[in-house]
């Protein structure tokens, strides 16, 4: 998508000329003559990056007064000054105000170019920081080989760059927030924004200050809404089941018109945004609740995609469970354990209602309560309680986590062997007792504790 930048000079050609410039490189462009224009234009949307006239003729503010508004407004979008000859000491002290560099007239074009580049690659590298700093340690690409994540990724490869609204549905923890961040970076969008916003997270009060930002005015600073910053880029509305009606009718007209109004504002902000959602509802049963819009429904989710839960890619969970590993001895400077075989299996068997942020969670806590020699293996017994509850109990009374890593007849030599231990004990060693409890003759028992090796 088109980078948007605004010129802001009092010189007609000056401003043709950047603009052209830009243009032919691929990027959009628009002008200003004075600060007038030039704040009314960051009104109308806020630009990635702004040339700026230092001195502004038959303006109202000159560039340096501008410069200081817009930092003050809008303190992350890189200013570049616009510097005459023998203005070199004004353009210094602009960016000791704040500006990220400046350009001298008579313009070379790939000076011009030069400086562009790094600048808006400076606000996507800021962009990114904090991004990093808000996300807690997720995958970066989908893990696991199973059928139904090949599937998705063969679904993510075609649909990520047709700019189609996409509609995720899934259980919570199985990594919707991870396959919209895919289709953001498979997409023409990719260099542009992905801004989330999180429908659950935020009360109906601050829903739409959140969502379309807040116009300002009155000793109240202007806020930037979530479908401003993500222009060029894409929005992702996790849940968007739980988004208020009221703001469920205006968020369909700025699909239908692709513009809208800050809370308080009067001046319609036109966007290009693409905007991916999802949810774990049954959006069906909320839409006959009354509790969903389905003509919003049907805009949203032109293309449909379904995210398993973990239970339905059990096969997946040993990757997983080395992803982690790596991921969090990594993180945390923990030392990385071995996962046994009895325990894997008990991790497989395990239903994980929480999905894939479940099992990393249980994986985290096992590194840190994990004790013993940190190059032995983590054992079934070593497992959370609530993790191990499906395994069948032994009939002395122990669990029977290493039966899961057995085969079937091994498995079944080891109960053998432990409930006919726990029946001969309970019979005071009575032999004859013990064998017309368990439906055995005398002699068939006696065979079976020597094929067992109980004595």
């Amino acid at each position: 998508m088109a980078t948007d930048i605004l010129i802001v000079d009092d010189e007609a050609d000056i401003r043709g000329l950047v603009a052209g410039i830009l243009e032919d490189e691929g990027y959009g462009a628009r002008t200003a003559k004075d600060s007038d224009e030039a704040l009314n234009a960051i009104i109308a949307r806020r630009p990635n990056l702004i040339f700026l006239d230092i001195w502004l003729e038959r303006s109202k503010l000159d560039g340096l007064q501008l410069l200081d508004v817009i930092k003050r407004d809008h303190p992350d979008v890189p200013v570049v000054m616009i510097s005459g000859h023998g203005t070199i000491e004004t353009a210094v002290a602009a960016i000791k105000q704040g500006a990220y560099d400046f350009i001298e007239k008579p313009f070379n074009a790939d000076r011009l170019l030069l400086v562009a580049d790094r600048a808006l690659e400076t606000l996507r590298l800021k962009r990114e920081v904090r991004d990093l700093k808000q996300r807690s340690p997720v995958a970066q690409s989908l893990i696991g080989r199973s059928t139904v994540m090949n599937q998705l990724r063969q679904t993510i490869e075609k649909v990520a760059p047709t700019n189609s609204r996409i509609m995720i549905f899934g259980p919570s923890g199985s990594g919707k927030e991870l396959v919209a961040r895919m289709l953001h970076a498979s997409s023409a969008r990719a260099p542009g924004p992905f801004v989330i916003i999180n429908a659950a997270a935020i009360t109906p009060e601050r829903m739409e200050t959140e969502l379309f930002g807040v116009e300002g005015g009155e000793g109240q600073g202007r806020q930037v809404g979530a479908l401003e910053e993500a222009h060029g880029g894409t929005l992702f509305i996790d849940e968007v089941a739980d988004m208020p009606r009221e703001t469920q009718n205006r968020i369909l007209r700025v699909l239908v018109d692709q513009n809208f109004l800050r809370v308080g504002g009067a001046t319609r902000v036109s966007v290009d945004v693409r905007i991916i959602s999802s949810t774990a509802r049954n959006l069906e049963k909320e839409i006959a609740d009354g509790r969903f819009r389905e003509d919003l429904y049907h805009r949203l989710g032109v293309v449909p995609l379904r995210v398993p839960p973990l239970a339905e890619r059990r096969e997946d969970v040993p990757e997983l469970v080395d992803y982690f590993l790596d991921q969090i001895s990594q993180g945390t400077g923990l030392p990385r354990r071995r996962i046994a075989e009895d325990a894997l299996a008990v991790l497989q068997s395990h239903d994980w209602p929480g999905n894939v942020r479940q099992l990393r969670n249980n994986i985290e806590r096992l590194l840190i309560l994990a004790t013993g020699d940190p190059d032995s293996a983590v054992t079934a017994s070593m497992l959370p309680p609530d993790v191990g509850s499906l395994v069948p109990s032994l009939p002395n009374g122990n669990g029977g986590e290493h039966l899961m890593g057995l085969p079937l007849r091994e498995a079944r030599e080891v109960f053998e062997r432990e409930y006919l231990v726990a029946q001969i004990s309970r019979f005071g060693g009575n032999i004859s007792r013990t064998a017309e409890f368990v439906g055995m003759e005398r002699s068939a028992l006696h065979r079976k504790l020597k094929a067992l090796g109980i004595g």
